[in-house]
């Protein structure tokens, strides 16, 4: 939407992980060394960790189309979930290609060394990345651990990348994963950027969507960004997108802190949760110790209830049901009002819009009738 005003060639804060956007932070560049060193090694696991959005998909997917170019490897790609330790072989073998629907597990695990034998065979080696390992359960690292026995002659047939966030990293440090730990070659923790690399991300990714001079982002904004997001890529992305958009309906190329503020209330707003209702107290409440009547009656045999306290309990029935008529009235109103003011606040965002649309008509115009 706001490409064309700034002069960018493409969106360059996307959510969706873009290898061509890759920035090389300290960490990152480190995390990159790690990945390198365990593809020449060909042995093994290398295991990468790192926060929510920290980048690791987008480290990922570039060393994948880096060995996708020249190198004979076979990559098999799973994204786990919280799967017993079967249908994580399952799913391994479905990743190569291998039948596992309807077949016993140990013809799984003898048709998918047939498969590594015959790629290593052929000149290529066999490499799975499984990303999200924080949900492996502790059988079904147990058994990856045992696919990476299988050996062709001296050679592994199978290395494994393991990519999740940091709590994969206490998973690994529990006792029944000893064994496990041995089979580690290197590990590395992708951790967020600093303020310095927060101002050169944004830039970076910028400049690699086709940006010259445009837009101008003042020194302050950089650091209430950093802060803001704690450094993690993703929620960068998230705040810069919508300050490059506030600033294309503002119809402004320099952005300030005040821009940035402006933003992050907006996102604040849009994230925030309705009050809870609060509850009306019910008619014979302990608070009202007035409205209450005793209830020691024999309710079996209504017939034999004196009048007035058969009276008296039905109008204190019928309070009770007014009072959570009105309770979900109010609880129905607070919900409309919320929708509301989301209402006004998208008319105001799109009344802004058609301002900034309507700018380069006026100017246009007005170009025109000076020329004339």
């Amino acid at each position: 939407m706001y490409e064309a005003f700034y002069g960018l060639t493409a969106k360059p804060f996307q959510l969706s992980p873009d290898p061509s956007f890759y920035f090389g932070s300290k960490q990152h560049r480190r995390a990159k060394a790690y990945l390198d060193y365990g593809v020449l090694r060909n042995d093994g696991f290398i295991v990468i960790t790192g926060e929510i959005g920290a980048g690791k998909t987008t480290l990922l997917r570039g060393l994948l189309e880096s060995l996708g170019g020249g190198q004979q490897v076979v990559i098999g790609n799973i994204v786990t979930t919280q799967l017993d330790a079967e249908d994580t072989l399952r799913m391994v073998a479905a990743a190569f290609g291998v039948r596992a629907k309807e077949v016993n597990k140990s013809d799984i695990l003898m048709s998918l060394e047939a498969f590594f034998v015959s790629q290593v065979s052929q000149g290529k080696r066999c490499l799975l990345v499984v990303d999200e390992a924080q949900n492996l359960t502790a059988k079904a690292v147990e058994e990856l651990r045992m696919l990476s026995n299988f050996q062709f002659g001296n050679q592994s047939l199978l290395q494994t990348f393991l990519v999740g966030q940091p709590e994969f990293r206490q998973i690994l440090q529990r006792p029944e994963m000893e064994q496990f730990r041995q089979r580690v070659a290197a590990t590395c923790h992708i951790g967020p950027l600093d303020e310095e690399e927060t101002q050169r991300y944004i830039e970076h990714r910028l400049k690699c969507a086709g940006s010259t001079d445009k837009p101008e982002i003042d020194a302050e904004a950089y650091l209430v960004i950093h802060r803001a997001t704690g450094g993690i890529p993703r929620r960068i992305n998230t705040l810069a997108d919508r300050l490059l958009l506030l600033g294309f309906m503002n119809g402004k190329v320099r952005l300030e802190l005040a821009d940035v503020n402006e933003v992050l209330k907006d996102l604040t707003q849009e994230h925030a949760l309705p009050p809870p209702s609060k509850p009306m107290p019910l008619a014979g409440d302990a608070s009202e110790p007035d409205s209450q009547i005793d209830l020691d009656l024999d309710l079996s045999r209504p017939q034999n209830l004196p009048g007035a306290t058969l009276q008296q309990f039905q109008r204190q029935l019928e309070g009770q049901v007014g009072d959570l008529h009105a309770d979900r009235l109010l609880r129905l109103e607070r919900s409309l009002l919320r929708l509301e003011r989301i209402n006004l606040q998208n008319l105001k965002m799109l009344q802004r819009l058609v301002k900034a649309l309507q700018q380069p008509d006026a100017t246009s115009a007005h170009d025109n009738v000076t020329t004339h």
